[in-house]
């Protein structure tokens, strides 16, 4: 048999570095490892398989949260129990828009890190997942389970519309699944329903099952996944009014109080609605007029 050309062998070199070309696309190479000691919060990136560190949360300071004192005890209590290695439930807080459920969450981390910090234990790690991500959670627990700190995974706005079949990987992952949530790990998420479902899509499974009951069972029992829930309601107007001046003493605006109280009532008349958002969009709109800036 005649010995290959040169021409040949490098014919054959080329094909075959087309192929590994090929096999290197189609199989990315493996993610870095995270760095969970560069920041106390981060955003999962499903498309990436990372966590990337957020060095300034959007947050709001603890005490600024009014009309909501046995939603924030419990869901302190309950984050603090976790940060220090105790039993702890996963959470979901539902209800009113606006009223602070995920402002609530990430302010509670902040001042449960703070403890942590101030007696020399390990920080409590935040990682927000959105919706959309949500069928890459196992991915995102299996790493976190192997970093050496505890994390609160946080899924802000979480429900599920007709024909999302999603939920049944969130059910198994939150204590279904046979490796279960990882010891480091608690879930929290917040959503405007409190069985995260829409009405029509369980009454929907109720209609067509062949035992209703249990077709009901299998959409409701996601919500049974969250030991702790909290209820958030639309406040009252003394409440609305108790969000406003504290923004306004935390900022220091300067304002007649009789002026500011016909001004933010009439402002919340307009929107249809009285919830901390709204109470915070006036304050963004009275220090606009008044020429202060919002720092802090």
């Amino acid at each position: 048999m005649a010995e290959p050309t040169a021409y040949a062998l490098a014919e054959i070199a080329a094909k075959l570095d087309g192929i590994a070309a090929l096999i290197a696309r189609a199989v990315p190479p493996a993610p870095p490892p995270a760095d969970f000691a560069a920041a106390d919060a981060f955003v999962w990136v499903a498309r990436e398989v990372r966590a990337a560190p957020v060095t300034r949360v959007n947050r709001v300071e603890m005490t600024l949260l009014q009309g909501i004192d046995r939603a924030r005890d419990q869901l302190l209590a309950n984050t603090e129990r976790f940060a220090r290695g105790l039993p702890a439930n996963n959470a979901l807080l539902w209800g009113a828009r606006g009223m602070g459920k995920s402002s609530l969450v990430k302010a509670a981390h902040a001042t449960v890190v703070a403890g942590l910090v101030a007696a020399g234990l390990p920080a409590l790690k935040l990682v927000e997942i959105h919706r959309e991500d949500i069928e890459s959670l196992p991915t995102l627990l299996g790493l976190v389970a192997k970093a050496p700190f505890r994390f609160l995974v946080f899924c802000d706005d979480l429900s599920f519309d007709a024909g999302d079949t999603s939920y049944k990987s969130l059910k198994a992952v939150l204590e279904g699944g046979i490796e279960g949530r990882p010891d480091n790990v608690l879930f929290y998420a917040t959503s405007n329903r409190r069985h995260l479902l829409p009405r029509d899509m369980i009454d929907n499974e109720r209609s067509t099952a062949i035992n209703p009951s249990e077709g009901t069972e299998e959409k409701v029992s996601l919500s049974d996944r969250f030991g702790l829930w909290l209820g958030f309601h639309k406040c009252s107007q003394d409440d609305y009014l108790a969000m406003v001046r504290g923004y306004v003493a935390h900022f220091g605006l300067s304002v007649d109080d009789a002026e500011m109280v016909r001004d933010s009532l009439e402002w919340a008349t307009t929107r249809g609605s009285r919830s901390g958002r709204t109470a915070w969009q006036y304050v963004q709109d009275l220090a606009g007029r008044l020429g202060a800036r919002l720092e802090g």
